[in-house]
């Protein structure tokens, strides 16, 4: 079997000859042409139409881990395509490697976590990294399971990956995985919710992989490569976005075209417009900047562009991170695959961190990854009540009558005492933002508010008659409630309000 850098050295030469196709399950292939003496596995930016006037982000705080954060064990030949989620107090990631002490012969994913970006990032126990998905006999993603893309929405990781039934599959296509734990997956449906589009003849077969998740107001976004799509570049360079309200993309699914999203019969609808021209993208939602981000592969380093919610328009100019590059940057996000906040000014600064492929040494040894990342800085993230909100989302801070002001789910919830506060939040803050001020209090927390208690279901408050579901029994403690015991059907009654306390 090729290695996955045997694939890409593969895909450039195919394109060369002029006659050759794509045989690998898990790489795009190689991109436009180059001027002479450059990297011919770079992807160029698309220049923004010369109507659009972008604004320029400052940014300073450039980074990087110095070394590799995470590789697989002994017999891990490749090491890319990672997702990187910021949850709680550690990271974790999810890539690409091939474990040959796994089941069946073929690319795997592999499952970490670290204190940080900076790694290391472990196993369970703290050894080696360990395969946590493989391929499905039988099946589209019989062989290869790869490129995954993670988010988790009420409770429920989900992960998006590419997906092929043998070393030669000649069309990839993108499957889904669900899991409670991020660790032990189940696959809900039968075959891929992806398939390749095949609106178009080109030498490039790869079909449509590499898929980026994102939730956002109720929707699942999801941005993926397909070779096979018209409006890909001549060597099936392009990334493509989906969106629907089911995370299986069986129905209501909406495709970006060039007049926006419009709603289409199914996933393998013509693709008829491309965010950009590259190969292995990621994608985010930046609260501070109302604007999607995608991060790409470029000359020297990982270039990020960015767009507004609804695809229209680039309200700024590239971010470039200077680093080593290999293939496949991944974002480190929020688990909902928003970007993380900062701590020391969240409504000025926004931290961009990528992990991606380096090569180790010589040109033929296997991959590993590393972080980079720069901040950038001089933002109006909370320069109106929508942002301040989507941005402050799990932070408490004081309010203006010696309480505390949390806010949740885009409102701000008054909380009496700061010990209770505390174990509701996901960052508490020592002085006010006056972003929160003049944005009404929706409900108030007072000590021994009523709580209740429902088999199997958990804990809430009950403030104002809607129920609040918390995560942490030492609030309902702190805050002196008693907890009153009630059956799954009077729960189920009550009006229902966003979780309190920190959701994962």
């Amino acid at each position: 079997m090729l290695t996955r850098r045997h694939h890409r050295r593969f895909a450039i030469a195919s394109v060369a000859l002029a006659g050759a196709v794509l045989a690998t399950a898990c790489t795009a292939g190689s991109v436009r042409p180059q001027a002479e003496g450059s990297d011919p596995a770079v992807a160029r930016e698309e220049p923004a139409p010369p109507a659009q006037q972008r604004v320029s982000l400052a940014t300073d705080g450039r980074r990087s881990s110095g070394g590799v954060v995470a590789e697989g064990g002994a017999d891990a030949v490749y090491n890319y395509g990672p997702t990187v989620m910021v949850d709680g107090g550690r990271t974790r990631m999810w890539w690409c490697s091939q474990y040959g002490s796994a089941a069946p012969p073929g690319d795997d994913i592999l499952y970490a976590t670290a204190a940080s970006a900076d790694g290391p990032f472990r196993g369970p126990g703290g050894g080696m990294p360990v395969a946590v998905f493989s391929g499905n006999r039988g099946a589209f993603d019989a062989v290869h399971t790869c490129d995954p893309s993670v988010i988790r929405v009420d409770g429920t990781y989900y992960m998006y990956y590419t997906g092929a039934a043998g070393d030669h599959a000649l069309g990839n296509a993108i499957g889904l995985a669900t899991s409670t734990d991020g660790r032990h997956w189940t696959r809900p449906v039968d075959g891929p919710v992806v398939r390749p589009a095949h609106d178009t003849r080109r030498d490039n077969t790869y079909g449509a992989g590499q898929p980026a998740a994102v939730y956002l107001d109720g929707w699942f976004y999801l941005m993926f490569t397909d070779t096979t799509g018209r409006a890909a570049g001549w060597n099936g360079a392009g990334q493509f976005l989906l969106r629907a309200k089911d995370p299986a993309f069986s129905s209501g699914v909406e495709a970006l075209g060039p007049q926006g999203f419009a709603a289409v019969p199914d996933t393998a609808t013509a693709r008829t417009n491309s965010l950009v021209d590259a190969f292995s993208a990621d994608l985010m939602w930046v609260d501070a900047l109302d604007a999607f981000a995608i991060a790409h592969q470029t000359d020297g380093g990982t270039t990020i562009t960015f767009w507004n919610r609804d695809f229209s328009a680039t309200p700024y100019e590239p971010v470039f991170i200077p680093d080593r590059w290999q293939e496949g940057p991944g974002l480190v996000r929020q688990p909902d695959g928003h970007a993380p906040v900062s701590e020391t000014d969240p409504c000025g600064r926004v931290p961009l961190d990528v992990i991606h492929a380096t090569v180790i040494g010589r040109a033929d040894a296997p991959t590993a990854l590393r972080h980079f990342g720069l901040d950038v800085h001089g933002v109006d993230g909370c320069g109106d009540p929508r942002r301040a909100l989507a941005v402050l989302d799990g932070f408490a801070m004081p309010s203006p009558v010696r309480t505390m002001d949390l806010v949740v789910n885009g409102a701000v919830l008054r909380i009496d005492r700061r010990s209770v506060a505390e174990h509701l939040a996901v960052r508490v803050l020592d002085e006010r933002l006056p972003a929160l001020d003049g944005l009404p209090v929706r409900t108030r927390l007072r000590p021994n508010a009523q709580a209740v208690q429902a088999p199997g279901l958990g804990t809430g408050f009950l403030l104002d008659g809607t129920l609040y579901p918390v995560t942490s029994a030492d609030a309902v403690d702190r805050n002196d409630s008693v907890v009153q015991p009630v059956s799954r059907d009077e729960w189920e009654t009550y009006p229902v309000g966003p979780t309190l306390g920190r959701r994962f």
